[in-house]
């Protein structure tokens, strides 16, 4: 018997796999549009089936479930499809965590127009669609975030509201978006008040979504720059949810340093973020983050947990701690 180790063969699979990876993402958007996952999850499981439910062709359904099924987002046995455990808990609009709306942010032609020439985008160093990236004021691609993306952040707005808990009396939710993460700690804690800092259009989103949760009473806003605003002080948690990865280091502590002036004493500034390991390649979601910043921004990028426990320190903070979520991204408590 050979001992000779086995090496791996040349195969073009992967390439032509990439080179096609956009009609993954196109299969998952239209069967989205057409509402294939919830006409499975209530019983139409065969191609004949979702022809007559979804009034599309037989021959429609079925390439396209089999191409779900190829992907790992359905099941089949014998002509019948399935639902896994994913997509029924994400995909099917019957289920509270369902992310279809996502879709409308992640695939918006204002946001995958950053990604059409990545050469160029290496070339510079950043975004090349505008001067600013998605940074830029007013930018309308965050009215859509903040319409589209409530589902996709529900699990970590529970988590961060665990976190906090009784000691969030009065809370700063910096670009705040939909404003999720500040009203479901107001939900939970009838004691806690909310300002919110977004964009004055974004902010109309989060007060509909303040008022949906019965909470507007308790939930101010302050529009314009996070960078520019007067924030006040007196505050006891200030959250960060997904806004530093967007700038570089120097600018994240300028922002830190004003963060922390606001907070009272031994308060805490909770952030989300994808956050790779310190080799930058895994885990895989948290490490292609940085491609994201890169096409995006001017200067944003992925950053470790070492480089966000620097960028706090240098801005004064005396700790920090990550915490594991569900999925690809953590949770950093900051204290002052």
């Amino acid at each position: 018997m050979s001992t000779t180790p086995q090496t791996h063969q040349p195969s073009p699979e992967l390439i032509f796999e990439t080179l096609n990876a956009y009609q993954r993402t196109a299969a998952l958007r239209g069967a989205i549009d057409l509402d294939l996952f919830t006409a499975i999850g209530e019983g139409a499981v065969t191609a004949p089936d979702l022809a007559g439910k979804l009034k599309v062709s037989e021959r429609g359904a079925r390439i396209l479930c089999d191409y779900l099924v190829v992907t790992g987002l359905l099941t089949k046995q014998g002509g019948r499809y399935g639902l896994t455990q994913d997509s029924a808990l994400f995909l099917d609009r019957r289920s509270p965590a369902c992310l279809g709306s996502a879709v409308m942010f992640l695939n918006s032609p204002m946001f995958t127009g950053y990604f059409r020439d990545i050469a160029a985008v290496v070339r510079k160093g950043g975004a090349v669609l505008n001067a600013e990236g998605t940074m830029a004021p007013d930018d309308p691609v965050w009215v859509e975030f903040a319409r589209a993306m409530p589902p996709l952040v529900a699990m970590a707005a529970e988590f961060i509201a665990d976190l906090v808990g009784a000691g969030s009396g009065k809370v700063l939710d910096i670009a705040a978006g939909h404003g999720m993460f500040g009203i479901t700690i107001a939900r939970r804690n009838p004691k806690a008040r909310i300002v919110a800092v977004d964009w004055a259009a974004v902010l109309e989103v989060a007060k509909e979504n303040a008022q949906k949760a019965g909470v507007e009473n308790r939930y101010e806003t302050l529009p314009g720059s996070a960078f520019d605003v007067d924030y006040g002080s007196g505050y006891d948690v200030v959250l960060l949810t997904n806004f530093l990865h967007h700038f570089d280091p120097p600018t994240c502590e300028k922002l830190l340093r004003k963060v922390h002036a606001a907070l009272n004493p031994g308060g805490t500034a909770v952030t989300l973020e994808f956050v790779p390991n310190e080799d930058r390649i895994s885990p895989p979601a948290a490490a292609a983050f940085s491609l994201m910043m890169l096409g995006s921004t001017v200067s944003g990028d992925a950053y470790t947990f070492s480089e966000f426990d620097r960028m706090f320190r240098n801005a004064g903070f005396s700790s920090s701690q990550a915490h594991a979520l569900p999925g690809p991204e953590k949770v950093i408590v900051s204290q002052k």
